[in-house]
């Protein structure tokens, strides 16, 4: 029963005991005609041919509106290098992969989506004291990304930029105060940063967890302070000279020794030959003392007096002088081919020539006649 209707008769009364009263609240069917008429208004309707009553066009176009919106809201499209974080009610439920994903609304869950596949670069120039306490201002380079899975990135850290900044000067800081300044400068900045990469790494995921990969750390610059530059200057000189002598004086070295070690190896070998030489010279020797001593043995006199014809003929061989034994007398003839020769190259004369060709040709025959003497003794001895 209405409240406006019989038995009571209140009709000119509504429940806020003001109808007649402008002063009480509006209609609610004219908040609701007037809603009606300003939809038809939008959509190209005339208001004055809306039937406030029977018209389903703004409500149908609403839940079409309301379903487009859910199914934009719900919607995500996952690029390759990225990853989304899904957030229900505040907490985190799970990851989103690749391609396209499903959620509920808005705000039932939301999704943060994060970039894991970009490289990023960060610089840190600093001033810091060395192991042998000496100062290096320096600038170091980090190159980072975030891991896969982004929740660590999104939640472990508040500020995981300005955390990974704070280690990266805490890193550094502890690699060049365990460093000495000639190491720092000269050949140690590969070194230095490798080790830098490996302590942030070890900071970054066993004690902070923020989900970040430091993918490389380069030293672009080390260099004494301004107001000493000149001093490390002359001190790097006078190290860049030093290595060059030390290059210089293995060069040689490498020179000189393969040329050593060839020497002794040749001289190896020809003592060697000298050796098997002497060996074989030796043993020749020994044998044929022993042929001999046979023959002595079978006829002493006779071995005896051709020992002694070796002898006198080898002695002779080597001599300018030559003694012939007259068969006539018993003088014997003095011949100086020491002196004809002398006498040949001053004069160059053929007579001079001739007669030296005769009188060796004369002394060859003789020592031939007293071989074959000698021989023929031998063998009628035997």
């Amino acid at each position: 029963m209405g409240w406006n209707e019989p038995p009571d008769g209140n009709k000119d009364k509504d429940p806020w005991g003001n109808r007649g009263n402008n002063d009480g609240p509006p209609d609610l069917s004219e908040i609701i005609n007037k809603m009606q008429k300003n939809f038809g208004g939008i959509f190209g309707n005339r208001p004055n041919r809306i039937d406030n009553n029977n018209s389903m066009f703004p409500i149908v176009m609403g839940i079409l509106l309301l379903i487009a919106w859910l199914a934009y809201d719900i919607t995500y499209f996952i690029d390759e290098q990225e990853r989304g974080a899904v957030l229900r009610l505040g907490a985190h439920v799970g990851t989103l992969e690749p391609g396209i994903n499903f959620r509920l609304p808005r705000p039932i869950e939301d999704v943060l989506v994060v970039n894991v596949g970009r490289v990023q670069r960060m610089t840190h120039r600093a001033t810091m004291l060395t192991q042998d306490e000496n100062i290096v201002d320096l600038e170091v380079a980090v190159k980072w990304k975030v891991k896969q899975d982004p929740s660590a990135f999104l939640f472990n850290v508040k500020e995981p930029i300005l955390t990974l900044k704070q280690v990266t000067e805490s890193s550094v800081r502890e690699v060049i105060g365990k460093s000495k300044l000639d190491y720092v400068l000269t050949e140690g900045r590969a070194e230095i940063a490798e080790r830098q990469r490996a302590l942030m790494k070890q900071i970054l995921d066993d004690e902070y967890q923020i989900g970040i990969h430091v993918e490389s750390v380069e030293m672009l610059s080390v260099k004494p302070p301004e107001q000493v530059k000149a001093a490390f200057d002359d001190a790097i000189k006078a190290r860049e000279d030093e290595q060059r002598y030390v290059n210089e004086a293995k060069a040689y070295q490498n020179k000189i020794i393969p040329i050593a070690r060839g020497n002794a190896a040749r001289i190896l070998e020809e003592s060697s030959a000298y050796k098997a030489r002497v060996i074989s010279k030796a043993e020749g020797e020994a044998s044929r003392f022993e042929q001999l001593l046979t023959e002595y043995r079978r006829a002493p006199e006779v071995t005896r007096e051709r020992l002694y014809i070796d002898a006198i003929e080898s002695v002779f061989s080597n001599s300018n002088k030559v003694f012939i034994d007259n068969d006539n007398g018993n003088s014997l003839m003095y011949l100086p081919i020491d002196k004809l020769i002398e006498q040949r190259k001053n004069n160059s004369s053929n007579s001079s020539a001739s007669q030296f060709n005769d009188i060796t040709s004369s002394v060859s025959s003789s020592l031939e006649d007293a071989r074959q003497k000698f021989d023929s003794r031998i063998r009628g001895v035997r």
